[in-house]
């Protein structure tokens, strides 16, 4: 019987990985409920919790994709790729209203920018302070501040190391776990109770995982507006960290 199941879940690979994850996802809910009685979201939860199993995954199998590298849970290479991540952040953009989206205006752009050139000096300055200080590595670690997509993306152009991209894309995985935690905390002092006010947070933030995820904690109609901005900072980022962000950086540590 067991096997039977085994071979039904390796061929339908996809299935097993979204029963899987729903899995996770019902267990990281009923943590929060009751556990922390609804004060980390679930998702900040379930994030962990793949990070455990990620780790856990590659140590048994000694490959490098985590779970994945098991033939029982293949399919969560292709449910965690960038086909359906990026289909799953584009169809939040489908709830915004335009009326609404206008309203940002120029204190969006500024929060755009900000956004991308903040965490990117805190994360090369601490790249610095802990010996990175070439400037394709403190470029890298910096990009990986804006968020952990930019650090890898940002690395391979300017030709950065493995170990330094992984460390750029911990860095993004740092900053988005924080931002998905610290949302509903923080959101009463950031006034977050409009579209306006999460088209900026978006920007600032820029992590579209933990802005649409901190903001599902805090207002769920606020999602689509948060995560619209947060993509445009995740493609600025990419925009600028290989080229003017680096260009800067090699002429300061020259």
């Amino acid at each position: 019987m067991l096997e039977i199941f085994e071979k039904a879940a390796i061929h339908n690979g996809l299935v097993t990985a979204f029963a899987f994850v729903g899995m996770i996802m019902l267990v990281s809910m009923a943590l929060s409920k009751y556990l922390t009685f609804g004060r980390v979201h679930g998702s900040a939860i379930a994030i962990v919790i793949g990070l455990g199993l990620a780790y856990w995954g590659g140590v048994h199998s000694g490959g490098h994709k985590g779970l994945a590298d098991l033939s029982l849970f293949g399919g969560i290479g292709l449910m965690g790729g960038a086909m359906l991540r990026d289909f799953a952040i584009v169809a939040t953009a489908f709830e915004v209203q335009a009326t609404e989206a206008r309203k940002a205006g120029l204190i969006g752009l500024v929060a755009l920018l900000l956004g991308v050139v903040l965490p990117f000096l805190v994360g090369a300055g601490v790249a610095y302070a802990f010996g990175y200080s070439d400037a394709v590595s403190m470029t890298t670690i910096g990009a990986g501040a804006v968020t952990y997509i930019v650090g890898p993306v940002t690395g391979a152009a300017i030709g950065a190391s493995s170990d330094v991209m992984a460390l750029s894309i911990a860095a993004g995985l740092i900053k988005a776990i924080l931002v998905m935690v610290g949302t509903p905390v923080a959101a009463r002092f950031l006034r977050l109770k409009t579209p306006r006010s999460a088209m900026v947070f978006g920007g600032l933030a820029g992590t579209v995982s933990g802005v649409s995820a901190g903001l599902a904690a805090t207002d769920r109609k606020l999602v689509p507006y948060g995560a619209l901005v947060a993509t445009f900072h995740t493609g600025l980022g990419c925009l600028m960290g290989p080229s003017l962000l680096f260009f800067a950086v090699k002429a300061v540590v020259a």
